[in-house]
Protein backbone atom coordinates (compact mmCIF):
# COMPACT_ATOMS: atom_id res chain seq x y z
CA UNK A 1 0.00 0.00 0.00
CA UNK A 2 1.35 3.76 -1.03
CA UNK A 3 2.55 5.96 1.67
CA UNK A 4 -0.33 9.02 1.39
CA UNK A 5 1.53 12.29 0.89
CA UNK A 6 1.58 14.24 4.54
CA UNK A 7 0.19 18.12 5.18
CA UNK A 8 0.09 20.01 8.99
CA UNK A 9 -1.47 22.80 9.07
CA UNK A 10 -0.38 25.47 11.93
CA UNK A 11 -2.63 28.07 13.06
CA UNK A 12 -2.86 29.83 16.83
CA UNK A 13 -6.50 29.50 17.69
CA UNK A 14 -8.14 26.58 16.58
CA UNK A 15 -11.24 28.46 15.65
CA UNK A 16 -9.13 29.82 12.83
CA UNK A 17 -9.74 26.03 11.48
CA UNK A 18 -12.46 25.91 11.92
CA UNK A 19 -13.85 29.33 10.50
CA UNK A 20 -11.37 28.86 7.29
CA UNK A 21 -9.76 25.86 6.60
CA UNK A 22 -12.86 23.06 7.35
CA UNK A 23 -13.71 22.60 3.78
CA UNK A 24 -9.95 22.65 2.88
CA UNK A 25 -9.12 20.12 4.96
CA UNK A 26 -12.35 17.99 4.33
CA UNK A 27 -11.36 17.57 0.50
CA UNK A 28 -8.22 17.42 1.11
CA UNK A 29 -8.72 14.20 3.58
CA UNK A 30 -9.74 12.21 0.95
CA UNK A 31 -6.03 12.02 -0.67
CA UNK A 32 -3.77 13.33 1.96
CA UNK A 33 -3.25 12.63 5.61
CA UNK A 34 -3.57 15.94 6.91
CA UNK A 35 -2.86 16.81 10.31
CA UNK A 36 -3.57 20.18 12.70
CA UNK A 37 -1.23 22.07 15.38
CA UNK A 38 -2.92 24.78 17.52
CA UNK A 39 -3.20 25.93 21.24
CA UNK A 40 -6.54 23.89 21.81
CA UNK A 41 -7.44 22.97 25.61
CA UNK A 42 -9.25 19.86 24.35
CA UNK A 43 -10.06 18.06 20.98
CA UNK A 44 -13.88 18.73 20.87
CA UNK A 45 -12.80 22.18 19.81
CA UNK A 46 -11.50 20.54 16.45
CA UNK A 47 -13.68 17.79 16.41
CA UNK A 48 -15.34 18.51 13.54
CA UNK A 49 -12.24 18.72 11.22
CA UNK A 50 -11.66 15.70 9.11
CA UNK A 51 -7.47 15.21 10.70
CA UNK A 52 -5.91 11.94 11.14
CA UNK A 53 -3.89 13.64 14.43
CA UNK A 54 -3.46 17.25 16.13
CA UNK A 55 -1.01 18.78 18.07
CA UNK A 56 -1.20 20.54 21.26
CA UNK A 57 1.00 24.13 20.92
CA UNK A 58 1.47 27.16 23.11
CA UNK A 59 1.22 29.72 20.33
CA UNK A 60 0.60 32.89 22.06
CA UNK A 61 -0.69 36.06 19.89
CA UNK A 62 1.76 38.51 21.52
CA UNK A 63 5.63 38.38 21.03
CA UNK A 64 7.46 36.51 24.03
CA UNK A 65 11.26 35.13 23.07
CA UNK A 66 10.72 32.62 26.17
CA UNK A 67 7.27 31.17 24.80
CA UNK A 68 8.76 31.56 21.15
CA UNK A 69 11.65 30.12 21.48
CA UNK A 70 9.93 27.09 23.51
CA UNK A 71 7.08 26.87 20.57
CA UNK A 72 9.82 26.18 18.09
CA UNK A 73 11.76 23.72 20.04
CA UNK A 74 8.71 21.66 20.63
CA UNK A 75 7.09 22.07 17.24
CA UNK A 76 11.16 21.27 15.21
CA UNK A 77 10.75 18.01 17.70
CA UNK A 78 7.49 17.27 16.46
CA UNK A 79 8.20 17.77 12.81
CA UNK A 80 11.36 15.98 12.92
CA UNK A 81 9.01 12.71 14.15
CA UNK A 82 6.52 12.85 11.50
CA UNK A 83 8.06 13.87 8.56
CA UNK A 84 5.40 15.88 7.08
CA UNK A 85 5.11 16.17 2.95
CA UNK A 86 4.09 19.60 3.53
CA UNK A 87 3.19 22.48 6.50
CA UNK A 88 1.15 25.20 5.71
CA UNK A 89 0.96 28.07 8.62
CA UNK A 90 -1.78 31.06 8.90
CA UNK A 91 -2.00 33.92 11.14
CA UNK A 92 1.73 36.10 11.68
CA UNK A 93 2.68 33.88 15.29
CA UNK A 94 2.07 30.52 13.47
CA UNK A 95 3.72 31.54 10.25
CA UNK A 96 6.79 32.67 12.39
CA UNK A 97 7.44 29.05 14.39
CA UNK A 98 6.29 27.44 11.57
CA UNK A 99 8.73 28.79 8.90
CA UNK A 100 11.87 28.47 11.76
CA UNK A 101 10.27 25.02 12.96
CA UNK A 102 10.30 23.54 9.13
CA UNK A 103 13.36 25.13 8.04
CA UNK A 104 15.12 23.59 10.47
CA UNK A 105 13.66 20.58 10.13
CA UNK A 106 13.94 20.24 6.73
CA UNK A 107 10.77 20.14 5.14
CA UNK A 108 10.31 20.19 1.95
CA UNK A 109 7.33 22.67 1.34
CA UNK A 110 6.64 25.17 3.47
CA UNK A 111 3.89 27.18 2.77
CA UNK A 112 2.27 30.05 4.54
CA UNK A 113 -0.47 32.17 3.67
CA UNK A 114 -1.05 36.20 4.23
CA UNK A 115 -4.34 37.35 5.07
CA UNK A 116 -3.63 41.08 6.03
CA UNK A 117 -1.22 42.80 7.91
CA UNK A 118 -1.05 44.21 11.43
CA UNK A 119 1.88 46.37 10.66
CA UNK A 120 0.01 48.62 7.54
CA UNK A 121 -1.15 50.71 10.30
CA UNK A 122 1.60 51.17 12.81
CA UNK A 123 5.13 53.22 12.81
CA UNK A 124 8.24 53.46 13.97
CA UNK A 125 9.93 50.39 15.68
CA UNK A 126 6.68 48.15 15.65
CA UNK A 127 6.30 48.68 12.09
CA UNK A 128 9.70 47.43 11.83
CA UNK A 129 9.64 44.53 14.13
CA UNK A 130 6.15 43.65 12.77
CA UNK A 131 7.26 43.78 9.01
CA UNK A 132 10.66 42.08 9.43
CA UNK A 133 8.79 38.91 10.62
CA UNK A 134 6.90 39.04 7.52
CA UNK A 135 10.04 39.34 5.40
CA UNK A 136 11.37 36.45 7.38
CA UNK A 137 8.29 34.22 6.81
CA UNK A 138 8.92 34.83 3.04
CA UNK A 139 12.63 34.26 3.36
CA UNK A 140 12.32 30.89 5.36
CA UNK A 141 8.92 29.55 3.34
CA UNK A 142 8.95 27.76 -0.28
CA UNK A 143 5.27 29.01 -1.12
CA UNK A 144 3.69 32.18 0.01
CA UNK A 145 -0.19 32.50 -0.87
CA UNK A 146 -2.33 35.23 -0.22
CA UNK A 147 -5.74 35.84 -0.21
CA UNK A 148 -5.74 38.67 -2.17
CA UNK A 149 -4.68 40.84 -5.32
CA UNK A 150 -4.71 44.08 -3.84
CA UNK A 151 -2.78 42.53 -1.08
CA UNK A 152 -0.39 41.07 -2.78
CA UNK A 153 0.44 44.11 -4.59
CA UNK A 154 0.87 46.29 -0.94
CA UNK A 155 3.32 43.36 -0.02
CA UNK A 156 5.26 43.32 -3.52
CA UNK A 157 5.64 47.30 -2.99
CA UNK A 158 6.56 47.17 0.42
CA UNK A 159 9.54 44.76 -0.62
CA UNK A 160 8.16 41.81 1.49
CA UNK A 161 7.32 39.44 -1.38
CA UNK A 162 9.23 37.97 -4.51
CA UNK A 163 6.51 37.99 -7.22
CA UNK A 164 8.45 34.14 -8.51
CA UNK A 165 7.41 32.23 -4.93
CA UNK A 166 3.95 34.44 -4.32
CA UNK A 167 0.42 33.87 -5.76
CA UNK A 168 -3.34 34.33 -5.18
CA UNK A 169 -5.87 31.60 -5.75
CA UNK A 170 -8.69 32.78 -8.67
CA UNK A 171 -9.94 36.23 -7.58
CA UNK A 172 -8.99 36.01 -4.01
CA UNK A 173 -10.83 34.80 -0.37
CA UNK A 174 -9.41 32.31 2.04
CA UNK A 175 -12.03 30.33 2.39
CA UNK A 176 -14.88 31.72 -0.13
CA UNK A 177 -18.35 31.51 1.33
CA UNK A 178 -20.66 28.83 1.44
CA UNK A 179 -23.59 30.22 -0.66
CA UNK A 180 -26.24 27.64 0.63
CA UNK A 181 -25.87 28.83 4.19
CA UNK A 182 -25.01 32.50 3.13
CA UNK A 183 -28.45 33.16 1.51
CA UNK A 184 -31.46 35.50 2.09
CA UNK A 185 -34.51 34.47 3.80
CA UNK A 186 -37.48 36.95 4.03
CA UNK A 187 -38.86 34.73 6.94
CA UNK A 188 -35.72 34.88 8.76
CA UNK A 189 -35.29 38.56 8.27
CA UNK A 190 -38.53 39.67 9.42
CA UNK A 191 -38.21 37.28 12.75
CA UNK A 192 -34.62 38.89 13.57
CA UNK A 193 -35.60 42.75 12.99
CA UNK A 194 -39.12 41.49 14.98
CA UNK A 195 -36.60 40.37 18.05
CA UNK A 196 -34.44 43.38 18.30
CA UNK A 197 -37.73 46.05 17.39
CA UNK A 198 -36.03 47.22 14.41
CA UNK A 199 -39.18 48.34 11.89
CA UNK A 200 -39.56 47.23 8.91
CA UNK A 201 -39.22 50.15 6.51
CA UNK A 202 -35.91 51.33 8.01
CA UNK A 203 -32.88 51.06 6.38
CA UNK A 204 -30.43 49.35 8.16
CA UNK A 205 -26.63 49.65 8.17
CA UNK A 206 -24.59 46.93 9.93
CA UNK A 207 -21.31 46.55 10.95
CA UNK A 208 -19.85 43.19 11.98
CA UNK A 209 -16.88 42.30 13.30
CA UNK A 210 -14.41 42.96 15.40
CA UNK A 211 -14.82 46.77 17.38
CA UNK A 212 -11.95 48.72 17.01
CA UNK A 213 -10.16 51.55 15.88
CA UNK A 214 -8.62 49.87 12.70
CA UNK A 215 -12.43 48.54 11.55
CA UNK A 216 -13.04 52.29 11.15
CA UNK A 217 -15.75 51.83 14.12
CA UNK A 218 -15.26 55.70 15.35
CA UNK A 219 -15.61 56.75 11.45
CA UNK A 220 -19.04 54.62 11.01
CA UNK A 221 -20.55 55.98 14.32
CA UNK A 222 -19.15 59.84 13.37
CA UNK A 223 -21.45 59.30 9.85
CA UNK A 224 -24.48 58.04 11.21
CA UNK A 225 -25.10 59.96 13.50
CA UNK A 226 -24.77 62.36 10.98
CA UNK A 227 -27.21 60.50 8.91
CA UNK A 228 -29.39 60.03 11.81
CA UNK A 229 -29.70 63.48 12.53
CA UNK A 230 -30.65 64.37 8.54
CA UNK A 231 -33.13 61.35 8.10
CA UNK A 232 -35.34 59.23 10.31
CA UNK A 233 -35.67 55.61 8.98
CA UNK A 234 -32.19 54.58 9.42
CA UNK A 235 -31.04 52.21 11.94
CA UNK A 236 -27.30 51.05 12.48
CA UNK A 237 -27.49 47.35 13.53
CA UNK A 238 -23.40 46.34 15.32
CA UNK A 239 -22.28 42.68 16.54
CA UNK A 240 -18.76 41.83 17.20
CA UNK A 241 -16.55 41.65 20.12
CA UNK A 242 -15.91 45.33 21.31
CA UNK A 243 -12.30 44.88 21.76
CA UNK A 244 -11.18 48.53 23.09
CA UNK A 245 -14.57 49.45 24.35
CA UNK A 246 -15.35 52.20 21.34
CA UNK A 247 -19.09 51.87 22.64
CA UNK A 248 -18.36 53.43 25.85
CA UNK A 249 -17.95 56.60 23.81
CA UNK A 250 -21.74 56.33 22.07
CA UNK A 251 -23.11 59.18 24.71
CA UNK A 252 -20.80 61.51 22.22
CA UNK A 253 -23.10 60.54 19.50
CA UNK A 254 -26.32 62.49 20.37
CA UNK A 255 -28.27 61.39 17.45
CA UNK A 256 -27.84 57.65 18.48
CA UNK A 257 -30.50 56.76 20.56
CA UNK A 258 -30.04 52.94 21.49
CA UNK A 259 -33.30 51.19 20.94
CA UNK A 260 -34.61 53.52 18.74
CA UNK A 261 -32.10 53.93 15.59
CA UNK A 262 -29.21 51.65 17.14
CA UNK A 263 -28.74 48.17 18.59
CA UNK A 264 -25.67 46.40 19.75
CA UNK A 265 -25.83 42.96 19.19
CA UNK A 266 -22.92 41.63 20.74
CA UNK A 267 -20.40 38.61 19.15
CA UNK A 268 -22.69 36.34 17.12
CA UNK A 269 -21.66 32.55 15.94
CA UNK A 270 -24.70 32.92 13.16
CA UNK A 271 -24.02 35.65 10.90
CA UNK A 272 -25.78 34.14 8.52
CA UNK A 273 -28.68 34.69 10.41
CA UNK A 274 -28.22 37.81 12.12
CA UNK A 275 -27.46 39.87 8.14
CA UNK A 276 -30.69 38.77 6.99
CA UNK A 277 -31.87 42.12 8.92
CA UNK A 278 -29.85 44.43 7.13
CA UNK A 279 -30.19 46.34 3.81
CA UNK A 280 -26.04 47.95 3.30
CA UNK A 281 -23.40 46.09 5.16
CA UNK A 282 -20.64 48.75 6.15
CA UNK A 283 -16.45 48.44 6.53
CA UNK A 284 -14.93 51.67 6.50
CA UNK A 285 -11.50 49.75 7.66
CA UNK A 286 -8.30 51.06 7.51
CA UNK A 287 -6.01 47.42 6.54
CA UNK A 288 -7.65 44.28 5.39
CA UNK A 289 -6.16 40.92 3.86
CA UNK A 290 -9.13 40.58 1.85
CA UNK A 291 -12.73 41.48 3.24
CA UNK A 292 -14.32 38.02 3.98
CA UNK A 293 -17.42 39.44 5.78
CA UNK A 294 -17.62 41.89 2.91
CA UNK A 295 -18.52 38.85 0.81
CA UNK A 296 -20.48 36.95 2.95
CA UNK A 297 -22.72 40.43 3.05
CA UNK A 298 -22.83 40.33 -0.53
CA UNK A 299 -23.87 36.64 -0.93
CA UNK A 300 -27.04 37.32 1.55
CA UNK A 301 -27.86 40.41 -0.69
CA UNK A 302 -26.57 43.06 1.09
CA UNK A 303 -25.42 46.51 -0.48
CA UNK A 304 -21.66 47.21 0.57
CA UNK A 305 -19.79 50.63 2.10
CA UNK A 306 -16.25 49.63 1.83
CA UNK A 307 -13.14 51.79 2.34
CA UNK A 308 -10.69 52.06 -0.38
CA UNK A 309 -7.89 50.41 1.98
CA UNK A 310 -5.91 47.78 -0.02
CA UNK A 311 -7.43 43.94 0.02
CA UNK A 312 -11.02 44.97 0.94
CA UNK A 313 -11.17 46.15 -2.54
CA UNK A 314 -10.71 42.74 -3.89
CA UNK A 315 -14.10 41.77 -2.27
CA UNK A 316 -16.38 44.60 -3.63
CA UNK A 317 -16.77 46.29 -6.96
CA UNK A 318 -17.25 50.09 -6.55
CA UNK A 319 -20.93 51.37 -8.25
CA UNK A 320 -21.91 47.32 -8.74
CA UNK A 321 -21.62 45.96 -5.67
CA UNK A 322 -21.40 48.53 -3.14
CA UNK A 323 -20.28 51.88 -2.85
CA UNK A 324 -16.11 53.03 -2.17
CA UNK A 325 -15.52 55.64 0.72
CA UNK A 326 -11.95 56.54 1.28
CA UNK A 327 -10.20 55.57 4.12
CA UNK A 328 -10.95 57.47 7.79
CA UNK A 329 -12.74 60.13 5.48
CA UNK A 330 -16.29 60.43 7.93
CA UNK A 331 -17.55 62.65 4.87
CA UNK A 332 -17.35 60.07 2.11
CA UNK A 333 -18.61 57.73 4.71
CA UNK A 334 -21.55 59.64 5.08
CA UNK A 335 -21.98 60.49 1.51
CA UNK A 336 -22.29 56.89 1.00
CA UNK A 337 -24.25 55.84 3.26
CA UNK A 338 -27.11 58.78 2.54
CA UNK A 339 -26.84 57.44 -1.16
CA UNK A 340 -28.89 54.54 -0.25
CA UNK A 341 -31.44 56.68 1.75
CA UNK A 342 -31.67 59.10 -1.60
CA UNK A 343 -32.01 56.20 -3.71
CA UNK A 344 -32.88 53.20 -2.03
CA UNK A 345 -33.34 50.68 -5.12
CA UNK A 346 -29.75 51.14 -5.04
CA UNK A 347 -29.72 48.39 -2.18
CA UNK A 348 -31.26 45.73 -4.46
CA UNK A 349 -29.23 46.62 -7.42
CA UNK A 350 -25.71 46.40 -5.59
CA UNK A 351 -27.54 43.32 -3.65
CA UNK A 352 -28.27 40.94 -6.38
CA UNK A 353 -25.05 42.26 -8.90
CA UNK A 354 -23.24 41.23 -5.26
CA UNK A 355 -24.28 37.54 -4.92
CA UNK A 356 -24.04 36.82 -8.26
CA UNK A 357 -20.71 37.74 -8.29
CA UNK A 358 -19.81 35.81 -5.05
CA UNK A 359 -21.60 32.75 -6.59
CA UNK A 360 -19.57 33.20 -9.60
CA UNK A 361 -15.89 34.19 -8.23
CA UNK A 362 -16.24 33.30 -4.61
CA UNK A 363 -18.16 30.06 -3.33
CA UNK A 364 -16.31 28.09 -1.31
CA UNK A 365 -16.44 25.01 -3.36
CA UNK A 366 -14.31 26.95 -5.76
CA UNK A 367 -12.09 28.60 -3.43
CA UNK A 368 -11.68 24.83 -1.67
CA UNK A 369 -10.67 23.53 -5.71
CA UNK A 370 -7.59 25.56 -6.06
CA UNK A 371 -5.99 24.48 -2.69
CA UNK A 372 -7.16 20.87 -3.46
CA UNK A 373 -5.46 21.35 -7.05
CA UNK A 374 -2.27 23.53 -5.48
CA UNK A 375 -1.70 20.21 -3.13
CA UNK A 376 -1.82 17.99 -5.59
CA UNK A 377 0.34 19.91 -8.10
CA UNK A 378 2.91 20.63 -5.66
CA UNK A 379 3.24 17.29 -4.29
CA UNK A 380 2.80 15.78 -7.35
CA UNK A 381 -0.23 13.53 -6.40
CA UNK A 382 -2.54 12.31 -9.21
CA UNK A 383 -6.28 12.90 -8.72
Amino acid sequence: MNRRNKICFVVSSPMTAQAFLQGHICSLAKDFDVYLVANFKSHDEISELYIKDAFQLDIYREISIKHDIAAVAKLYSYFRRERFDAVHSITPKAGLITALAAYLSGIKHRIHIFTGQVWATKHGFDRFLLKSIDKLIVLLDTDILIDGKSQRQFLLSEGVLSARKSQVFGEGSISGVNIDKFTPDDTIRNKVRKEIGIPNDDIVYMFLGRLNRDKGIYELLSSFNKLAANYKNVYLLIAGSDEEGCLKHLPEYPSISDKENFHYYGFTKTPEILLNAGDIFCLPSYREGFGSSVIEASSMELAVICSDTYGVMDAMVDNETGLRCKVADIGSLYDCMAAFVKKPSLIRTFGMKGRQRVIEKFSGELVTNHWVDFYHTLLNDKV
